[in-house]
């Protein structure tokens, strides 16, 4: 099997996955996915509290968790990565707020006030500058809105081809033909540069040439790699360019279709159930206080 192949068999089209009755987030189309998650992404830069993206992340969490064909370690993964994700920028986002004006920030006062918690407090220091209470809770804070962008563009992303994601933007946002199936044989190259990355390397320790140790060592061993990956690059790119000319590609100013993508009731109803669990998450906050 081919590392294209791989690529459809770890990401399926949507056509596919309907097919073989995959978890739902495979099931829907791309652009439907990202205008779900669109809205709550934006609204993550201008919120200032820690409750509405804790609630966004674990609602992401369980989209994520039930709509995708995810392996028990990235399940794992994703469960204790998180919260180690959130503790580590915690604090070192917290190391560059000013203490003294940290507890009187609009993102630290309410979760100082609602943990109970003394924002002037010290917990460590650092070369004598105190690492307060406050200051944790707005690097907190910030990573919370951090983790939030990163895990709702997983839920846009992580169920959703490539091929896929082109032919909605052509199909669907009339992007023309000629910019989006262009961005389609560049995302092919990828995996191709990866399978010829792997036979080079091959080669080369079957030659008895990486057996050197050490930064530079490794360094002179990656741009000797280089020069024949980017021969192969140059070598594809041109058969690439002349199948497409073969093809007539850029010819006529449509193009016909072999797979088309269609938006069923449940690709309808996606976004605006996302919506409303957005607005509720943003409204929470102001609901409990």
């Amino acid at each position: 099997m081919s590392a294209g192949s791989n690529a459809l068999v770890s990401r399926p089209t949507v056509e596919r996955a309907r097919a073989a009755r995959l978890p739902w987030l495979h099931r829907r189309t791309p652009l439907v996915k990202i205008a779900a998650t669109l809205p709550a992404i934006i609204a993550m830069f201008v919120v200032r509290d820690a409750l509405s993206p804790t609630l966004l992340i674990v609602l992401c969490g369980i989209a994520i968790l039930s709509g995708t064909r995810m392996s028990p370690r990235g399940a794992l993964l994703l469960l204790v990565g998180t919260p180690i994700v959130l503790a580590v920028l915690s604090v070192s986002l917290g190391v560059w707020v000013d203490p003294n004006v940290a507890s009187e920030t609009a993102s630290a006062a309410p979760l100082v006030a609602t943990l109970g918690l003394d924002g002037a407090a010290t917990i460590f220091e650092i070369a004598g500058r105190p690492f307060t209470v406050a200051a944790w809770a707005t690097g907190l804070g910030t990573a919370l809105r951090l983790v939030a962008i990163v895990l709702l563009s997983l839920v846009g992303g992580i169920a959703t081809a490539g091929d896929d994601f082109v032919r909605s933007l052509v199909q669907h946002l009339r992007v023309p033909y000629r910019f989006g199936y262009a961005a389609m044989a560049a995302f092919r190259f990828v995996p191709r540069f990866r399978s010829e990355l792997e036979v080079i390397r091959a080669a080369r320790r079957v030659r008895g040439i990486d057996r050197g140790r050490g930064p530079i060592a490794w360094l002179r061993s990656q741009l000797d790699v280089a020069i024949p990956l980017l021969a192969g690059a140059l070598r594809h790119a041109d058969r690439v360019a002349l199948s497409m000319d073969a093809r007539a590609f850029g010819y006529a100013p449509t193009r016909t279709e072999r797979h088309v993508l269609h938006t069923d009731a449940a690709d309808w109803a996606l976004p605006p159930i996302a919506w409303a669990a957005t607005a509720a998450c943003l409204l929470a906050p102001s609901i409990l206080n």
